[in-house]
């Protein structure tokens, strides 16, 4: 018990002063107080209650999803037939209704193109996602299923999840609340943003990009006139580029997606007009597909589109291998960066369209600390009057460890890039009430056993060995209840479970072990033969 060695206080001392160290930059914040450009400063986060922000909702349209599913499954199907052995011509490609319909050519194939058709109509999940059924004894006839359309946008909403999250992390924001809401809506909260247009623009650009021969053949008065030659489809070019307020036909299967992008940064086109471009690399895969398209077009224009928009048609002088492009369109550096960012992050599955937008301010986030800072020192005043008059110099120890125990768990989550949330200020109060529980097991046990007889030391040393028992076992089942919080929980939720995980250890190692060595050195200094408890 008596047996601290020099190390060990050393080694306690040092954790307690750097944990507290690593909480003076939130403290000098919160104070108003400029804290030195040259020292290091960790700050505690404030979330979207506390620091105010942005919040917005996004609604995705299942229609959408539907009409990809319908346009993969029709070049799955060509690339299918094509790749036979031998090759199974069809004709007659209708994709009305929502139903993907075509003729085999010859009935002597439609045995062998159904043994084909069947993986893709069974999937590869738990529910049949296609209906397939034969007409007219060679037509065939793929009908999606609503369990399958599900299943989709089920997919296609989680995907669109993580896509915003990578965005918004782009930001350099911390702690974004970002979830699901019914089937196809997502709820997005970036503190300390004040801005939602930024926000916005972010979001709602899906960042679909594709690479698509240009069909020369189309004629350009049926080009004005919308009508695109069989096989074909009509875009605009995007507004600022050379040919803004014209379109261009572009052949609808056979181009290359963005999918496969691995990297995208803003950088200048410092061989030609040095104006701001953005850099793509592809992956292995990518990088061979675009050299095989570009390979095989030598001469001719391909269009560069994102979002439904042109942003250029340039002629492929030459292959180009290594996976690396470069995208112009009349941009700005700050318009290059944002689509670079969300080609890194990821093309939207589905359009997101903003349905609701506020912007919080941080006025009710101040009251809200002043009124938290407030309970805090009302709830610690009262235990430390409580724990003095209750135990005497054992509650003083208490009433150290106590205050240590809230710095220590302020530093610690500004090491950590936590955030703070309104029902975290309400765990920084619970944790005051609940960390002195420690150290009244502890008073309360050594008063036990000098009432059985046991000498001072005797009676410390017990004390303290029997009632760690029970402070590890309540806390234990504590932190498990924390760390499901933090798991299932989201936002503000997951903001209580931090503050409670991380006090948890700080009211532990405060309550149980400083104050130990405390009162270990003073036994040894003064050897009482008495203890006022």
């Amino acid at each position: 018990m008596l047996e601290f060695p020099t190390w060990r206080k050393v080694w306690l001392w040092l954790v307690t002063l750097i944990a507290i160290a690593a909480a003076l930059p939130s403290i000098f914040s919160l104070a108003n107080i400029r804290w030195p450009e040259a020292l290091p400063d960790p700050m505690v986060n404030l979330g979207l209650d506390l620091a105010g922000g942005s919040h917005i909702l996004l609604e995705a349209d299942p229609k959408q999803v539907a009409a990809q599913r319908l346009e993969n499954m029709e070049e799955d199907v060509r690339s299918r037939m094509r790749q036979a052995d031998p090759r199974i011509r069809i004709g007659d490609v209708s994709t009305k209704n929502g139903r993907l319909s075509f003729m085999v050519e010859s009935a002597s194939d439609v045995d062998r193109a159904r043994e084909i058709l069947l993986p893709v109509v069974n999937g590869t999940g738990l529910v049949r996602e296609w209906d397939l059924e034969v007409v007219d004894e060679t037509r065939f006839v793929l009908t999606p299923t609503q369990a399958g359309l599900d299943t989709a946008v089920t997919q296609a909403m989680d995907s669109a999840t993580e896509v915003v999250r990578k965005r918004i992390d782009e930001l350099g924001t911390r702690e974004p609340t970002i979830i699901r809401q019914g089937d196809t809506r997502i709820v997005v909260q970036v503190p300390g943003l004040q801005d939602p247009d930024q926000l916005k623009d972010l979001l709602g650009q899906t960042a679909k990009l594709e690479f698509k021969l240009v069909d020369q053949s189309a004629l350009p008065s049926d080009i004005e006139q919308g009508i695109a030659p069989p096989g074909s489809e009509i875009f605009p070019y995007a507004a600022g580029t050379p040919y803004e307020g014209t379109s261009i036909a572009v052949r609808r299967l056979g181009g290359i997606q963005g999918d496969s992008l691995v990297n995208a940064q803003q950088s200048f086109d410092t061989q030609r007009s040095n104006e701001p471009v953005v850099t793509i690399q592809f992956d292995q895969q990518g990088a061979a597909k675009f050299a095989k398209l570009t390979t095989e077009n030598v001469n001719k224009p391909f269009a560069i589109i994102l979002d439904g928009e042109v942003l250029s048609a340039p002629n492929i002088n030459e292959p180009i291998r290594g996976g690396n492009a470069q995208i112009a369109g009349s941009f700005t550096v700050e318009s290059a960066n944002a689509l670079a960012i969300s080609l890194r992050s990821g093309a939207l599955p589905v359009d997101l369209t903003v349905v609701e937008e506020r912007t919080v301010g941080p006025d009710l986030g101040a009251d809200s600390i002043k009124k938290g800072l407030i309970a805090m020192m009302i709830g610690s005043v009262a235990v430390i009057v409580l724990m003095v008059a209750s135990y005497g110099r054992f509650g003083v120890y208490a009433t150290a460890a106590l205050v240590l125990n809230v710095l220590m768990l302020l530093g610690i989550m500004a090491v950590m890039n936590t955030t703070l949330t309104l029902p975290g200020i309400a765990g920084f109060v619970l944790t005051i009430g609940a960390a002195v529980d420690a150290n009244v097991l502890i008073n309360e046990r050594i008063r036990e056993e000098r009432k059985r007889g046991r000498r001072v030391i005797a009676a410390v040393e017990n004390g303290y060995k029997e009632a760690s028992r029970a402070i590890y076992d309540a806390n234990v089942t504590n932190f498990i209840a924390g760390v499901l919080l933090f798991i299932f929980g989201s936002g503000p939720i997951r903001g209580f479970a931090v503050v409670l995980v991380i006090g948890l250890f700080t009211s532990v190692f405060t309550a149980v072990t400083l104050t130990r060595m405390w009162v270990a050195g003073w036994l040894r200094k003064a050897r009482p033969q008495d203890l006022h408890l």
